[in-house]
């Protein structure tokens, strides 16, 4: 399995996750915040098209993880993988009805040779979820857009090669930010995102036996820092802070190994 991050933040949000053998390798598109030819131009960076995508998988509604979908079915005719609750919130309403897929956050699916594990998660969107891939040799969990993390989080993401976690912003810098009061206590809040030292948190607490990749995500620009991350989470994992990869806004990061 290898996945990469074609952007991550909150002007846009997409990941490729690839995996399976010659001749059944499945690759997904986990959100798609872009326009259509800002998405082929983040493509071509890493050598792919939309022909070479399987499906598209949509954690909730927010513009910045499903701005480009709808157009992106529409062109490729490609399934697109959605909660209950996503589809109704109606900002994926141009998705024709023959490639809607609705899933259970609760149960895991399949996808040709990938396994699926949808994660609830606490946001303030209708049902979003995040998800666990496994191809039968490695475990991926790519995690963003929470609030904090739950139990039930800490119990699904075991036995993982690689995590993808939000690390959306440090307390300090949001809390002096140019926000007004309202953002910040939503941003900040149960159902918003994660800071530096929840997300480093919630990786303390998970089983690193097999971790061997860990990538900081969704960074605001203007309450983050990629250093502030990187040394959140690599005291959380016991490891040197270069150790830790950042997807960034502007060039998300290249093919990792799972």
């Amino acid at each position: 399995m290898r996945f990469c991050s074609l952007g991550s933040g909150s002007e846009g949000n997409g990941f490729v996750v690839e995996g399976g053998e010659a001749g059944s390798r499945v690759r997904l598109l986990v959100d798609c915040g872009f326009g259509r030819q800002e998405l082929e131009r983040r493509l071509r960076v890493r050598e792919l098209s939309m022909a070479d995508l399987d499906g598209v998988l949509v954690t909730h509604e927010h513009g910045d993880h499903v701005a480009g979908v709808a157009r992106l079915a529409r062109t490729t005719g490609l399934p697109v993988y959605a909660t209950h609750g996503t589809w109704r919130a109606g900002a994926l309403g141009d998705v024709d009805a023959g490639s809607r897929r609705t899933i259970d956050p609760h149960r895991i699916f399949a996808i040709g040779a990938m396994t699926v594990e949808p994660m609830p998660v606490p946001h303030d969107a209708r049902e979003p979820a995040q998800f666990v891939f496994d191809d039968g040799h490695r475990r991926l969990a790519i995690l963003t857009d929470l609030g904090h993390a739950t139990t039930h989080l800490t119990q699904v993401l075991r036995r993982l090669d690689a995590l993808v976690l939000e690390c959306n912003h440090d307390v300090e810098l949001l809390e002096n930010s140019a926000y007004p009061p309202s953002l910040k206590r939503r941003v900040g809040g149960a159902y918003g995102h994660l800071a530096n030292t929840s997300a480093a948190a919630l990786l303390a607490r998970i089983d690193h036996s097999r971790l061997r990749c860990v990538v900081a995500a969704h960074l605001s620009r203007q309450n983050n820092r990629a250093e502030l991350a990187q040394g959140a989470l690599a005291a959380a994992w016991g490891c040197d802070p270069a150790q830790v990869r950042v997807a960034d806004q502007d060039q998300g990061v290249d093919w990792i190994e799972a």
